[in-house]
């Protein structure tokens, strides 16, 4: 069976997910069965069959299973936004088209990504102007004390998402060619191995620059993800397991420093370390008495909204989330924006509501998904031919897959919580536009890499003469 014809086969349980998960929640609203369910589903699996037919006839080669998981993830996280919000799951959709568009666009116009190597610089500082851009008069948009988006023409964007994309290309595209004499020149001191500053500046230079950007708009968890992907990418390109060390010693360091001067930080680390205290955050008797908890409710209410599911959840529709009768706060805004027990169920705190109601089962079906991603991502960059194609491959897994783990690492509270979207499921359009873009830059390394190799032309002729 040929890859496509796979990818095709694989489409079928993402449609029967998506009707059976609509159909749940309408049963728990209405009570009843309609067709509107049936309606929905084939909406998702006509989007999901005009990718397949594109991938088809311009990608005949890339990997059948990286499309259905990501169209498999996006259904999981529609169906969730439509048990909150059946508005905003209509835009949501409206989104995942429009981040449809633009994978084909990308696919099109970018008929050869090693093309992308020669503009590495001029990439590299539009996704440091990205970073800078929430932070600039007029553009700004702060939410809870961070810059994590901009705001134009009533739209909102969080630019972060499509600089994680071109700070990946210029780190494959630079340690592509610099590979060897990172390695070859490296001198040992004090028994590490450590890079030739003339070769390595550059690199420093930008990453570092995207790093200080990061930290000026607060966005702590794309900062930990950015900081991740470097180090997987400097290990792939240098085999030098001492960068890696040494980065992971200049990270201890950074976070201390970041945890004893800036008190959002440490707020943070606070609620990780003492969840279930009473004041973690030290705050006075006047912060208390005017409610402020400094974000340790939202934590405990996650926690308390996964041990809700058990092992098998509440079933979809069925967890408690928005607060009804006397105790309804008086609200301006739409549920979930006001009044939800669960504070940014449909964002930060999605995967909360995903094992509250699908349970353990659930939320670890949902992490096995984004393991079977990475694994075929990974998987591409083992099988790419050139430097630059692994780099590239690797790269974008590594940062999809850290995205991943730290909103999930810090809904679990197995890390201190950081304000990223979950890859496909939050509501966000930014996160699925520049998703999008980053599956289809993967899907083009991928038919790349499993392209057959092409016959070398006989050079005798009918006769058995050597043609010259």
């Amino acid at each position: 069976m040929s890859a496509r014809n796979r990818e095709l086969l694989a489409f079928i349980p993402v449609a029967v997910l998506v009707t059976a998960g609509f159909t749940a929640v309408f049963l728990v609203e209405s009570d009843q069965i309609g067709n509107l369910s049936l309606i929905y589903g084939g909406y998702f699996l006509a989007l999901c069959l005009a990718g397949h037919l594109f991938l088809r006839i311009r990608l005949p080669y890339a990997d059948p299973y990286l499309f259905p998981l990501c169209a498999l993830l996006a259904a999981v996280g529609l169906v969730m936004i439509f048990r909150i919000n059946d508005t905003y799951a209509f835009k949501q959709a409206t989104v995942f088209v429009i981040g449809l568009v633009l994978f084909i666009l990308t696919v099109v116009f970018l008929r050869d990504y090693h093309a992308l190597q020669r503009y590495r610089y001029l990439i590299a500082t539009g996704g440091i102007l990205l970073l800078a851009a929430p932070i600039l008069p007029g553009l700004s948009h702060p939410v809870n004390g961070a810059y994590l988006q901009i705001s134009i023409g009533g739209f909102n964007f969080q630019t972060a998402e499509f600089a994680k994309v071109c700070v990946i290309i210029f780190l494959a595209s630079y340690l592509a060619e610099k590979r060897e004499l990172l390695t070859v020149a490296a001198r040992r001191v004090a028994g590490i191995t450590l890079p030739p500053i003339k070769h390595f500046g550059p690199l420093l230079v930008v990453w570092g620059g995207a790093m200080v950007m990061l930290f000026a708009i607060r966005d702590l968890g794309s900062s930990l993800m950015f900081f991740g992907a470097f180090l997987a990418l400097l290990y792939v390109a240098t085999a030098r397991f001492s960068y890696v060390l040494v980065g992971v010693v200049l990270f201890l360091v950074g976070s201390w420093l970041l945890v004893t001067h800036i008190a959002h930080v440490q707020d943070r680390v606070d609620i990780w370390q003492h969840t279930f205290d009473h004041n973690p955050c030290h705050l006075t008797a006047q912060e208390l008495h005017r409610g402020e908890d400094c974000g340790l409710g939202q934590v405990q209410q996650s926690l308390f909204a996964q041990a809700d599911g058990g092992l098998f959840g509440t079933g979809l529709g069925e967890s408690l989330l928005q607060l009804t009768g006397p105790f309804a706060p008086h609200c301006t805004s739409p549920f979930p924006e006001c009044g939800s027990i669960l504070p940014a169920p449909h964002t930060d705190f999605i995967y909360a509501v995903i094992v509250s109601e699908l349970g353990l089962f659930g939320g670890a079906g949902v992490v096995l998904i984004y393991a079977l991603i990475a694994a075929r991502g990974f998987k591409t960059a083992v099988m790419a031919r050139d430097g630059f194609s692994k780099l590239l491959a690797a790269g974008l897994t590594a940062v999809f897959a850290l995205q991943a783990f730290v909103i999930i690492g810090g809904v679990v509270d197995l890390i201190p919580l950081t304000g990223v979207t979950l890859p496909f499921i939050s509501y966000g359009g930014s996160s699925v536009v520049a998703n999008m873009v980053l599956l289809a830059l993967l899907l083009m390394v991928s038919n790349d890499a499993r392209r057959p190799p092409r016959e070398p032309a006989d050079p005798l002729d009918e006769r058995g003469v050597v043609v010259p």
